[in-house]
C-alpha cells in the first residue's frame, strides 16, 4: 500500500465524512526568487542609475544578509506587536529599511568608510518602492515547475463527485512565515486564491499591510473550493506567531473549520466532521525541516518534506515532486 496514503489512513479509522486539510510552506516551496534577489536588487538599481561597479550581486547578498538578520532581531515578524502598539509601520516599513539600508552599507564600504544609524545614504528615488513592489508580485518570483500541474490536477480531482472520494471535502491552504504580500504573489503567478486569512482575531484585522481588506474578514463563505487552487493562507504576520510554534498550524486548522462551516450552510447543511477535529486529517508540506516538516508534527499534523534541491539528507518523509502527491492523496472510489 502507497506509505502516505497508509499515513493518512492512520489518523482516523471513523467511518463518517471527513476532511482533508493540505497546506504549503509558500517561499522555497511553491514559489522561488528569479533572478536571485541580489541580482534583481542590484539591476535595478542600475536602471535608477546606481553604478554598476559599486552595485553588484556580491557585494548586495552580504550587505543583505547582515541586515535582514538584524531587521528580523529588532522588529520580530515585521514588528506585529510594536504595530498593534502604533509604534511601527508594519511589513512595508520593515522592507523599505532592509533595503535602504543594505544600499547603505555598500555605498558606505566603497566610499571607504561605515554607514552610521545617523549617517543617510540618499538612494534614487522610486527605488525602494520600485523593489517593494516587485516582490509583492509575479515580478520577483517564479512557480516551480511542479505548482502548476499540481493545482490544475488537484483541480480536476477537487470538482469530482464527493462521493468518489476517500474525503468529503479537500481544502488546500499555505502556511507561510511572511507578509501578507503572499496572496497578491500566488495570484500573479496564475493561481487562483481564496479568501480565507488569520482574520478572525481583531489584532489580525487592524493589521497594515499589503492587501486591502477594509477592515473586515474577506471571506464572506460564498468561495466553493473548486473555484480555487488555494482555499486559505496564512501567515505569520497575521496569525502573530510563525513557523516552527503551533499556533501558526492551529490558526490555519481554525480558519479551514469556519471555511468549511461557511461552505456547509451556503449548500444548506452541515455534514458530520465539519465541527469534529477527529474527523479532520491535516497534511503540511514544506522544504524546511524544522519549520516545516518537525513544526507540524509537532502540531499534531502529517508532514512531508520536498527539499527543492537540497541535497541534505533529513529523517523525514520526503517527496521529490508535488506531483508525487497526487496519486498518494487524490481520490479514491
Amino acid at each position: 500500500m502507497n506509505p502516505i496514503m497508509t499515513g493518512l489512513r492512520s489518523f482516523s479509522t471513523s467511518t463518517r465524512p471527513r476532511t482533508l486539510l493540505l497546506t504549503f510552506d509558500a517561499f522555497g516551496t511553491l514559489f522561488y526568487p528569479h533572478p536571485p534577489v541580489p541580482e534583481q536588487y542590484a539591476s535595478t538599481a542600475h536602471e535608477f542609475g546606481l553604478s554598476r561597479t559599486a552595485i553588484t550581486p556580491k557585494k548586495l547578498e552580504a550587505a543583505f544578509k547582515d541586515i535582514y538578520r538584524a531587521q528580523a532581531s529588532r522588529w520580530p515578524n515585521y514588528g506585529r506587536a510594536d504595530v498593534l502598539r502604533g509604534k511601527y509601520g508594519g511589513p512595508r516599513q520593515w522592507w523599505e529599511e532592509v533595503i535602504q539600508e543594505s544600499f547603505a552599507r555598500v555605498l558606505a564600504s566603497e566610499a571607504g568608510h561605515l554607514s552610521t544609524n545617523q549617517e543617510k545614504f540618499e538612494l534614487p528615488p522610486g527605488l525602494v518602492d520600485a523593489l517593494v513592489d516587485r516582490f509583492a508580485g509575479d515580478g520577483g518570483y517564479a512557480l516551480f515547475e511542479d505548482v502548476a500541474p499540481f493545482f490544475a490536477r488537484m483541480r480536476e480531482l477537487r470538482s469530482a463527485a464527493t462521493r468518489q472520494s476517500r474525503f468529503d471535502r479537500v481544502l488546500l491552504g499555505v502556511v507561510s512565515n511572511s507578509d501578507d504580500r503572499v496572496p497578491a504573489v500566488l495570484k500573479a503567478l496564475g493561481l487562483r486564491v481564496g479568501d480565507m486569512r488569520a482574520d478572525q482575531d481583531l489584532s489580525s484585522m487592524e493589521l497594515p499591510g499589503f492587501e486591502q481588506r477594509g477592515g473586515v474578514a474577506v471571506n464572506d463563505g460564498q468561495c466553493q473550493s473548486e473555484d480555487v487552487d488555494v482555499d486559505l493562507v496564512i501567515t505569520s504576520y497575521e496569525a502573530g506567531e510563525g513557523k516552527p510554534h503551533r499556533l501558526i498550524f492551529d490558526v490555519a486548522k481554525r480558519q479551514a473549520r469556519l471555511l468549511a462551516r461557511d461552505q456547509a450552510h451556503t449548500h444548506g447543511s452541515i455534514p458530520a466532521g465539519v465541527d469534529e477535529t477527529d474527523d479532520w486529517v491535516c497534511v503540511h508540506v514544506g522544504d524546511e525541516y524544522e519549520k516545516d516538516y518537525r513544526a507540524a508534527i509537532n502540531a499534531g499534523w502529517k508532514s512531508y518534506l520536498i527539499p527543492r534541491g537540497n541535497a541534505q539528507e533529513y529523517p523525514a518523509e520526503t517527496i521529490d515532486s508535488l506531483l508525487d502527491l497526487i496519486e498518494e492523496l487524490k481520490m479514491q472510489a
